[in-house]
């Protein structure tokens, strides 16, 4: 929970960040946000805590602009 705790955290200080979820079981986070922070922002803060992109991902819809997932 800790770990979790700590990326809620982090995400929740970059602007334009309005929520976000993490899927222990799957391993994933799943990210809102407005058009004030760019995917690459997001991208940036989710890799320094130990979550890198997931590439071609089938489960997520890439088409919507404010939700995105990133693996463990």
């Amino acid at each position: 929970m800790t770990c979790t705790n700590k990326t809620l955290k982090n995400l929740g200080t970059l602007r334009g960040v309005f929520g976000a979820e993490i899927d222990q079981i799957e391993g994933k986070v799943l990210v809102s946000h407005t058009d004030e922070i760019s995917r690459k922002e997001i991208a940036e803060m989710l890799l320094s805590l130990g979550y890198p992109e997931i590439e071609n991902e089938q489960k997520i819809d890439y088409d919507e602009p404010s939700i995105w997932g990133c693996a463990l």
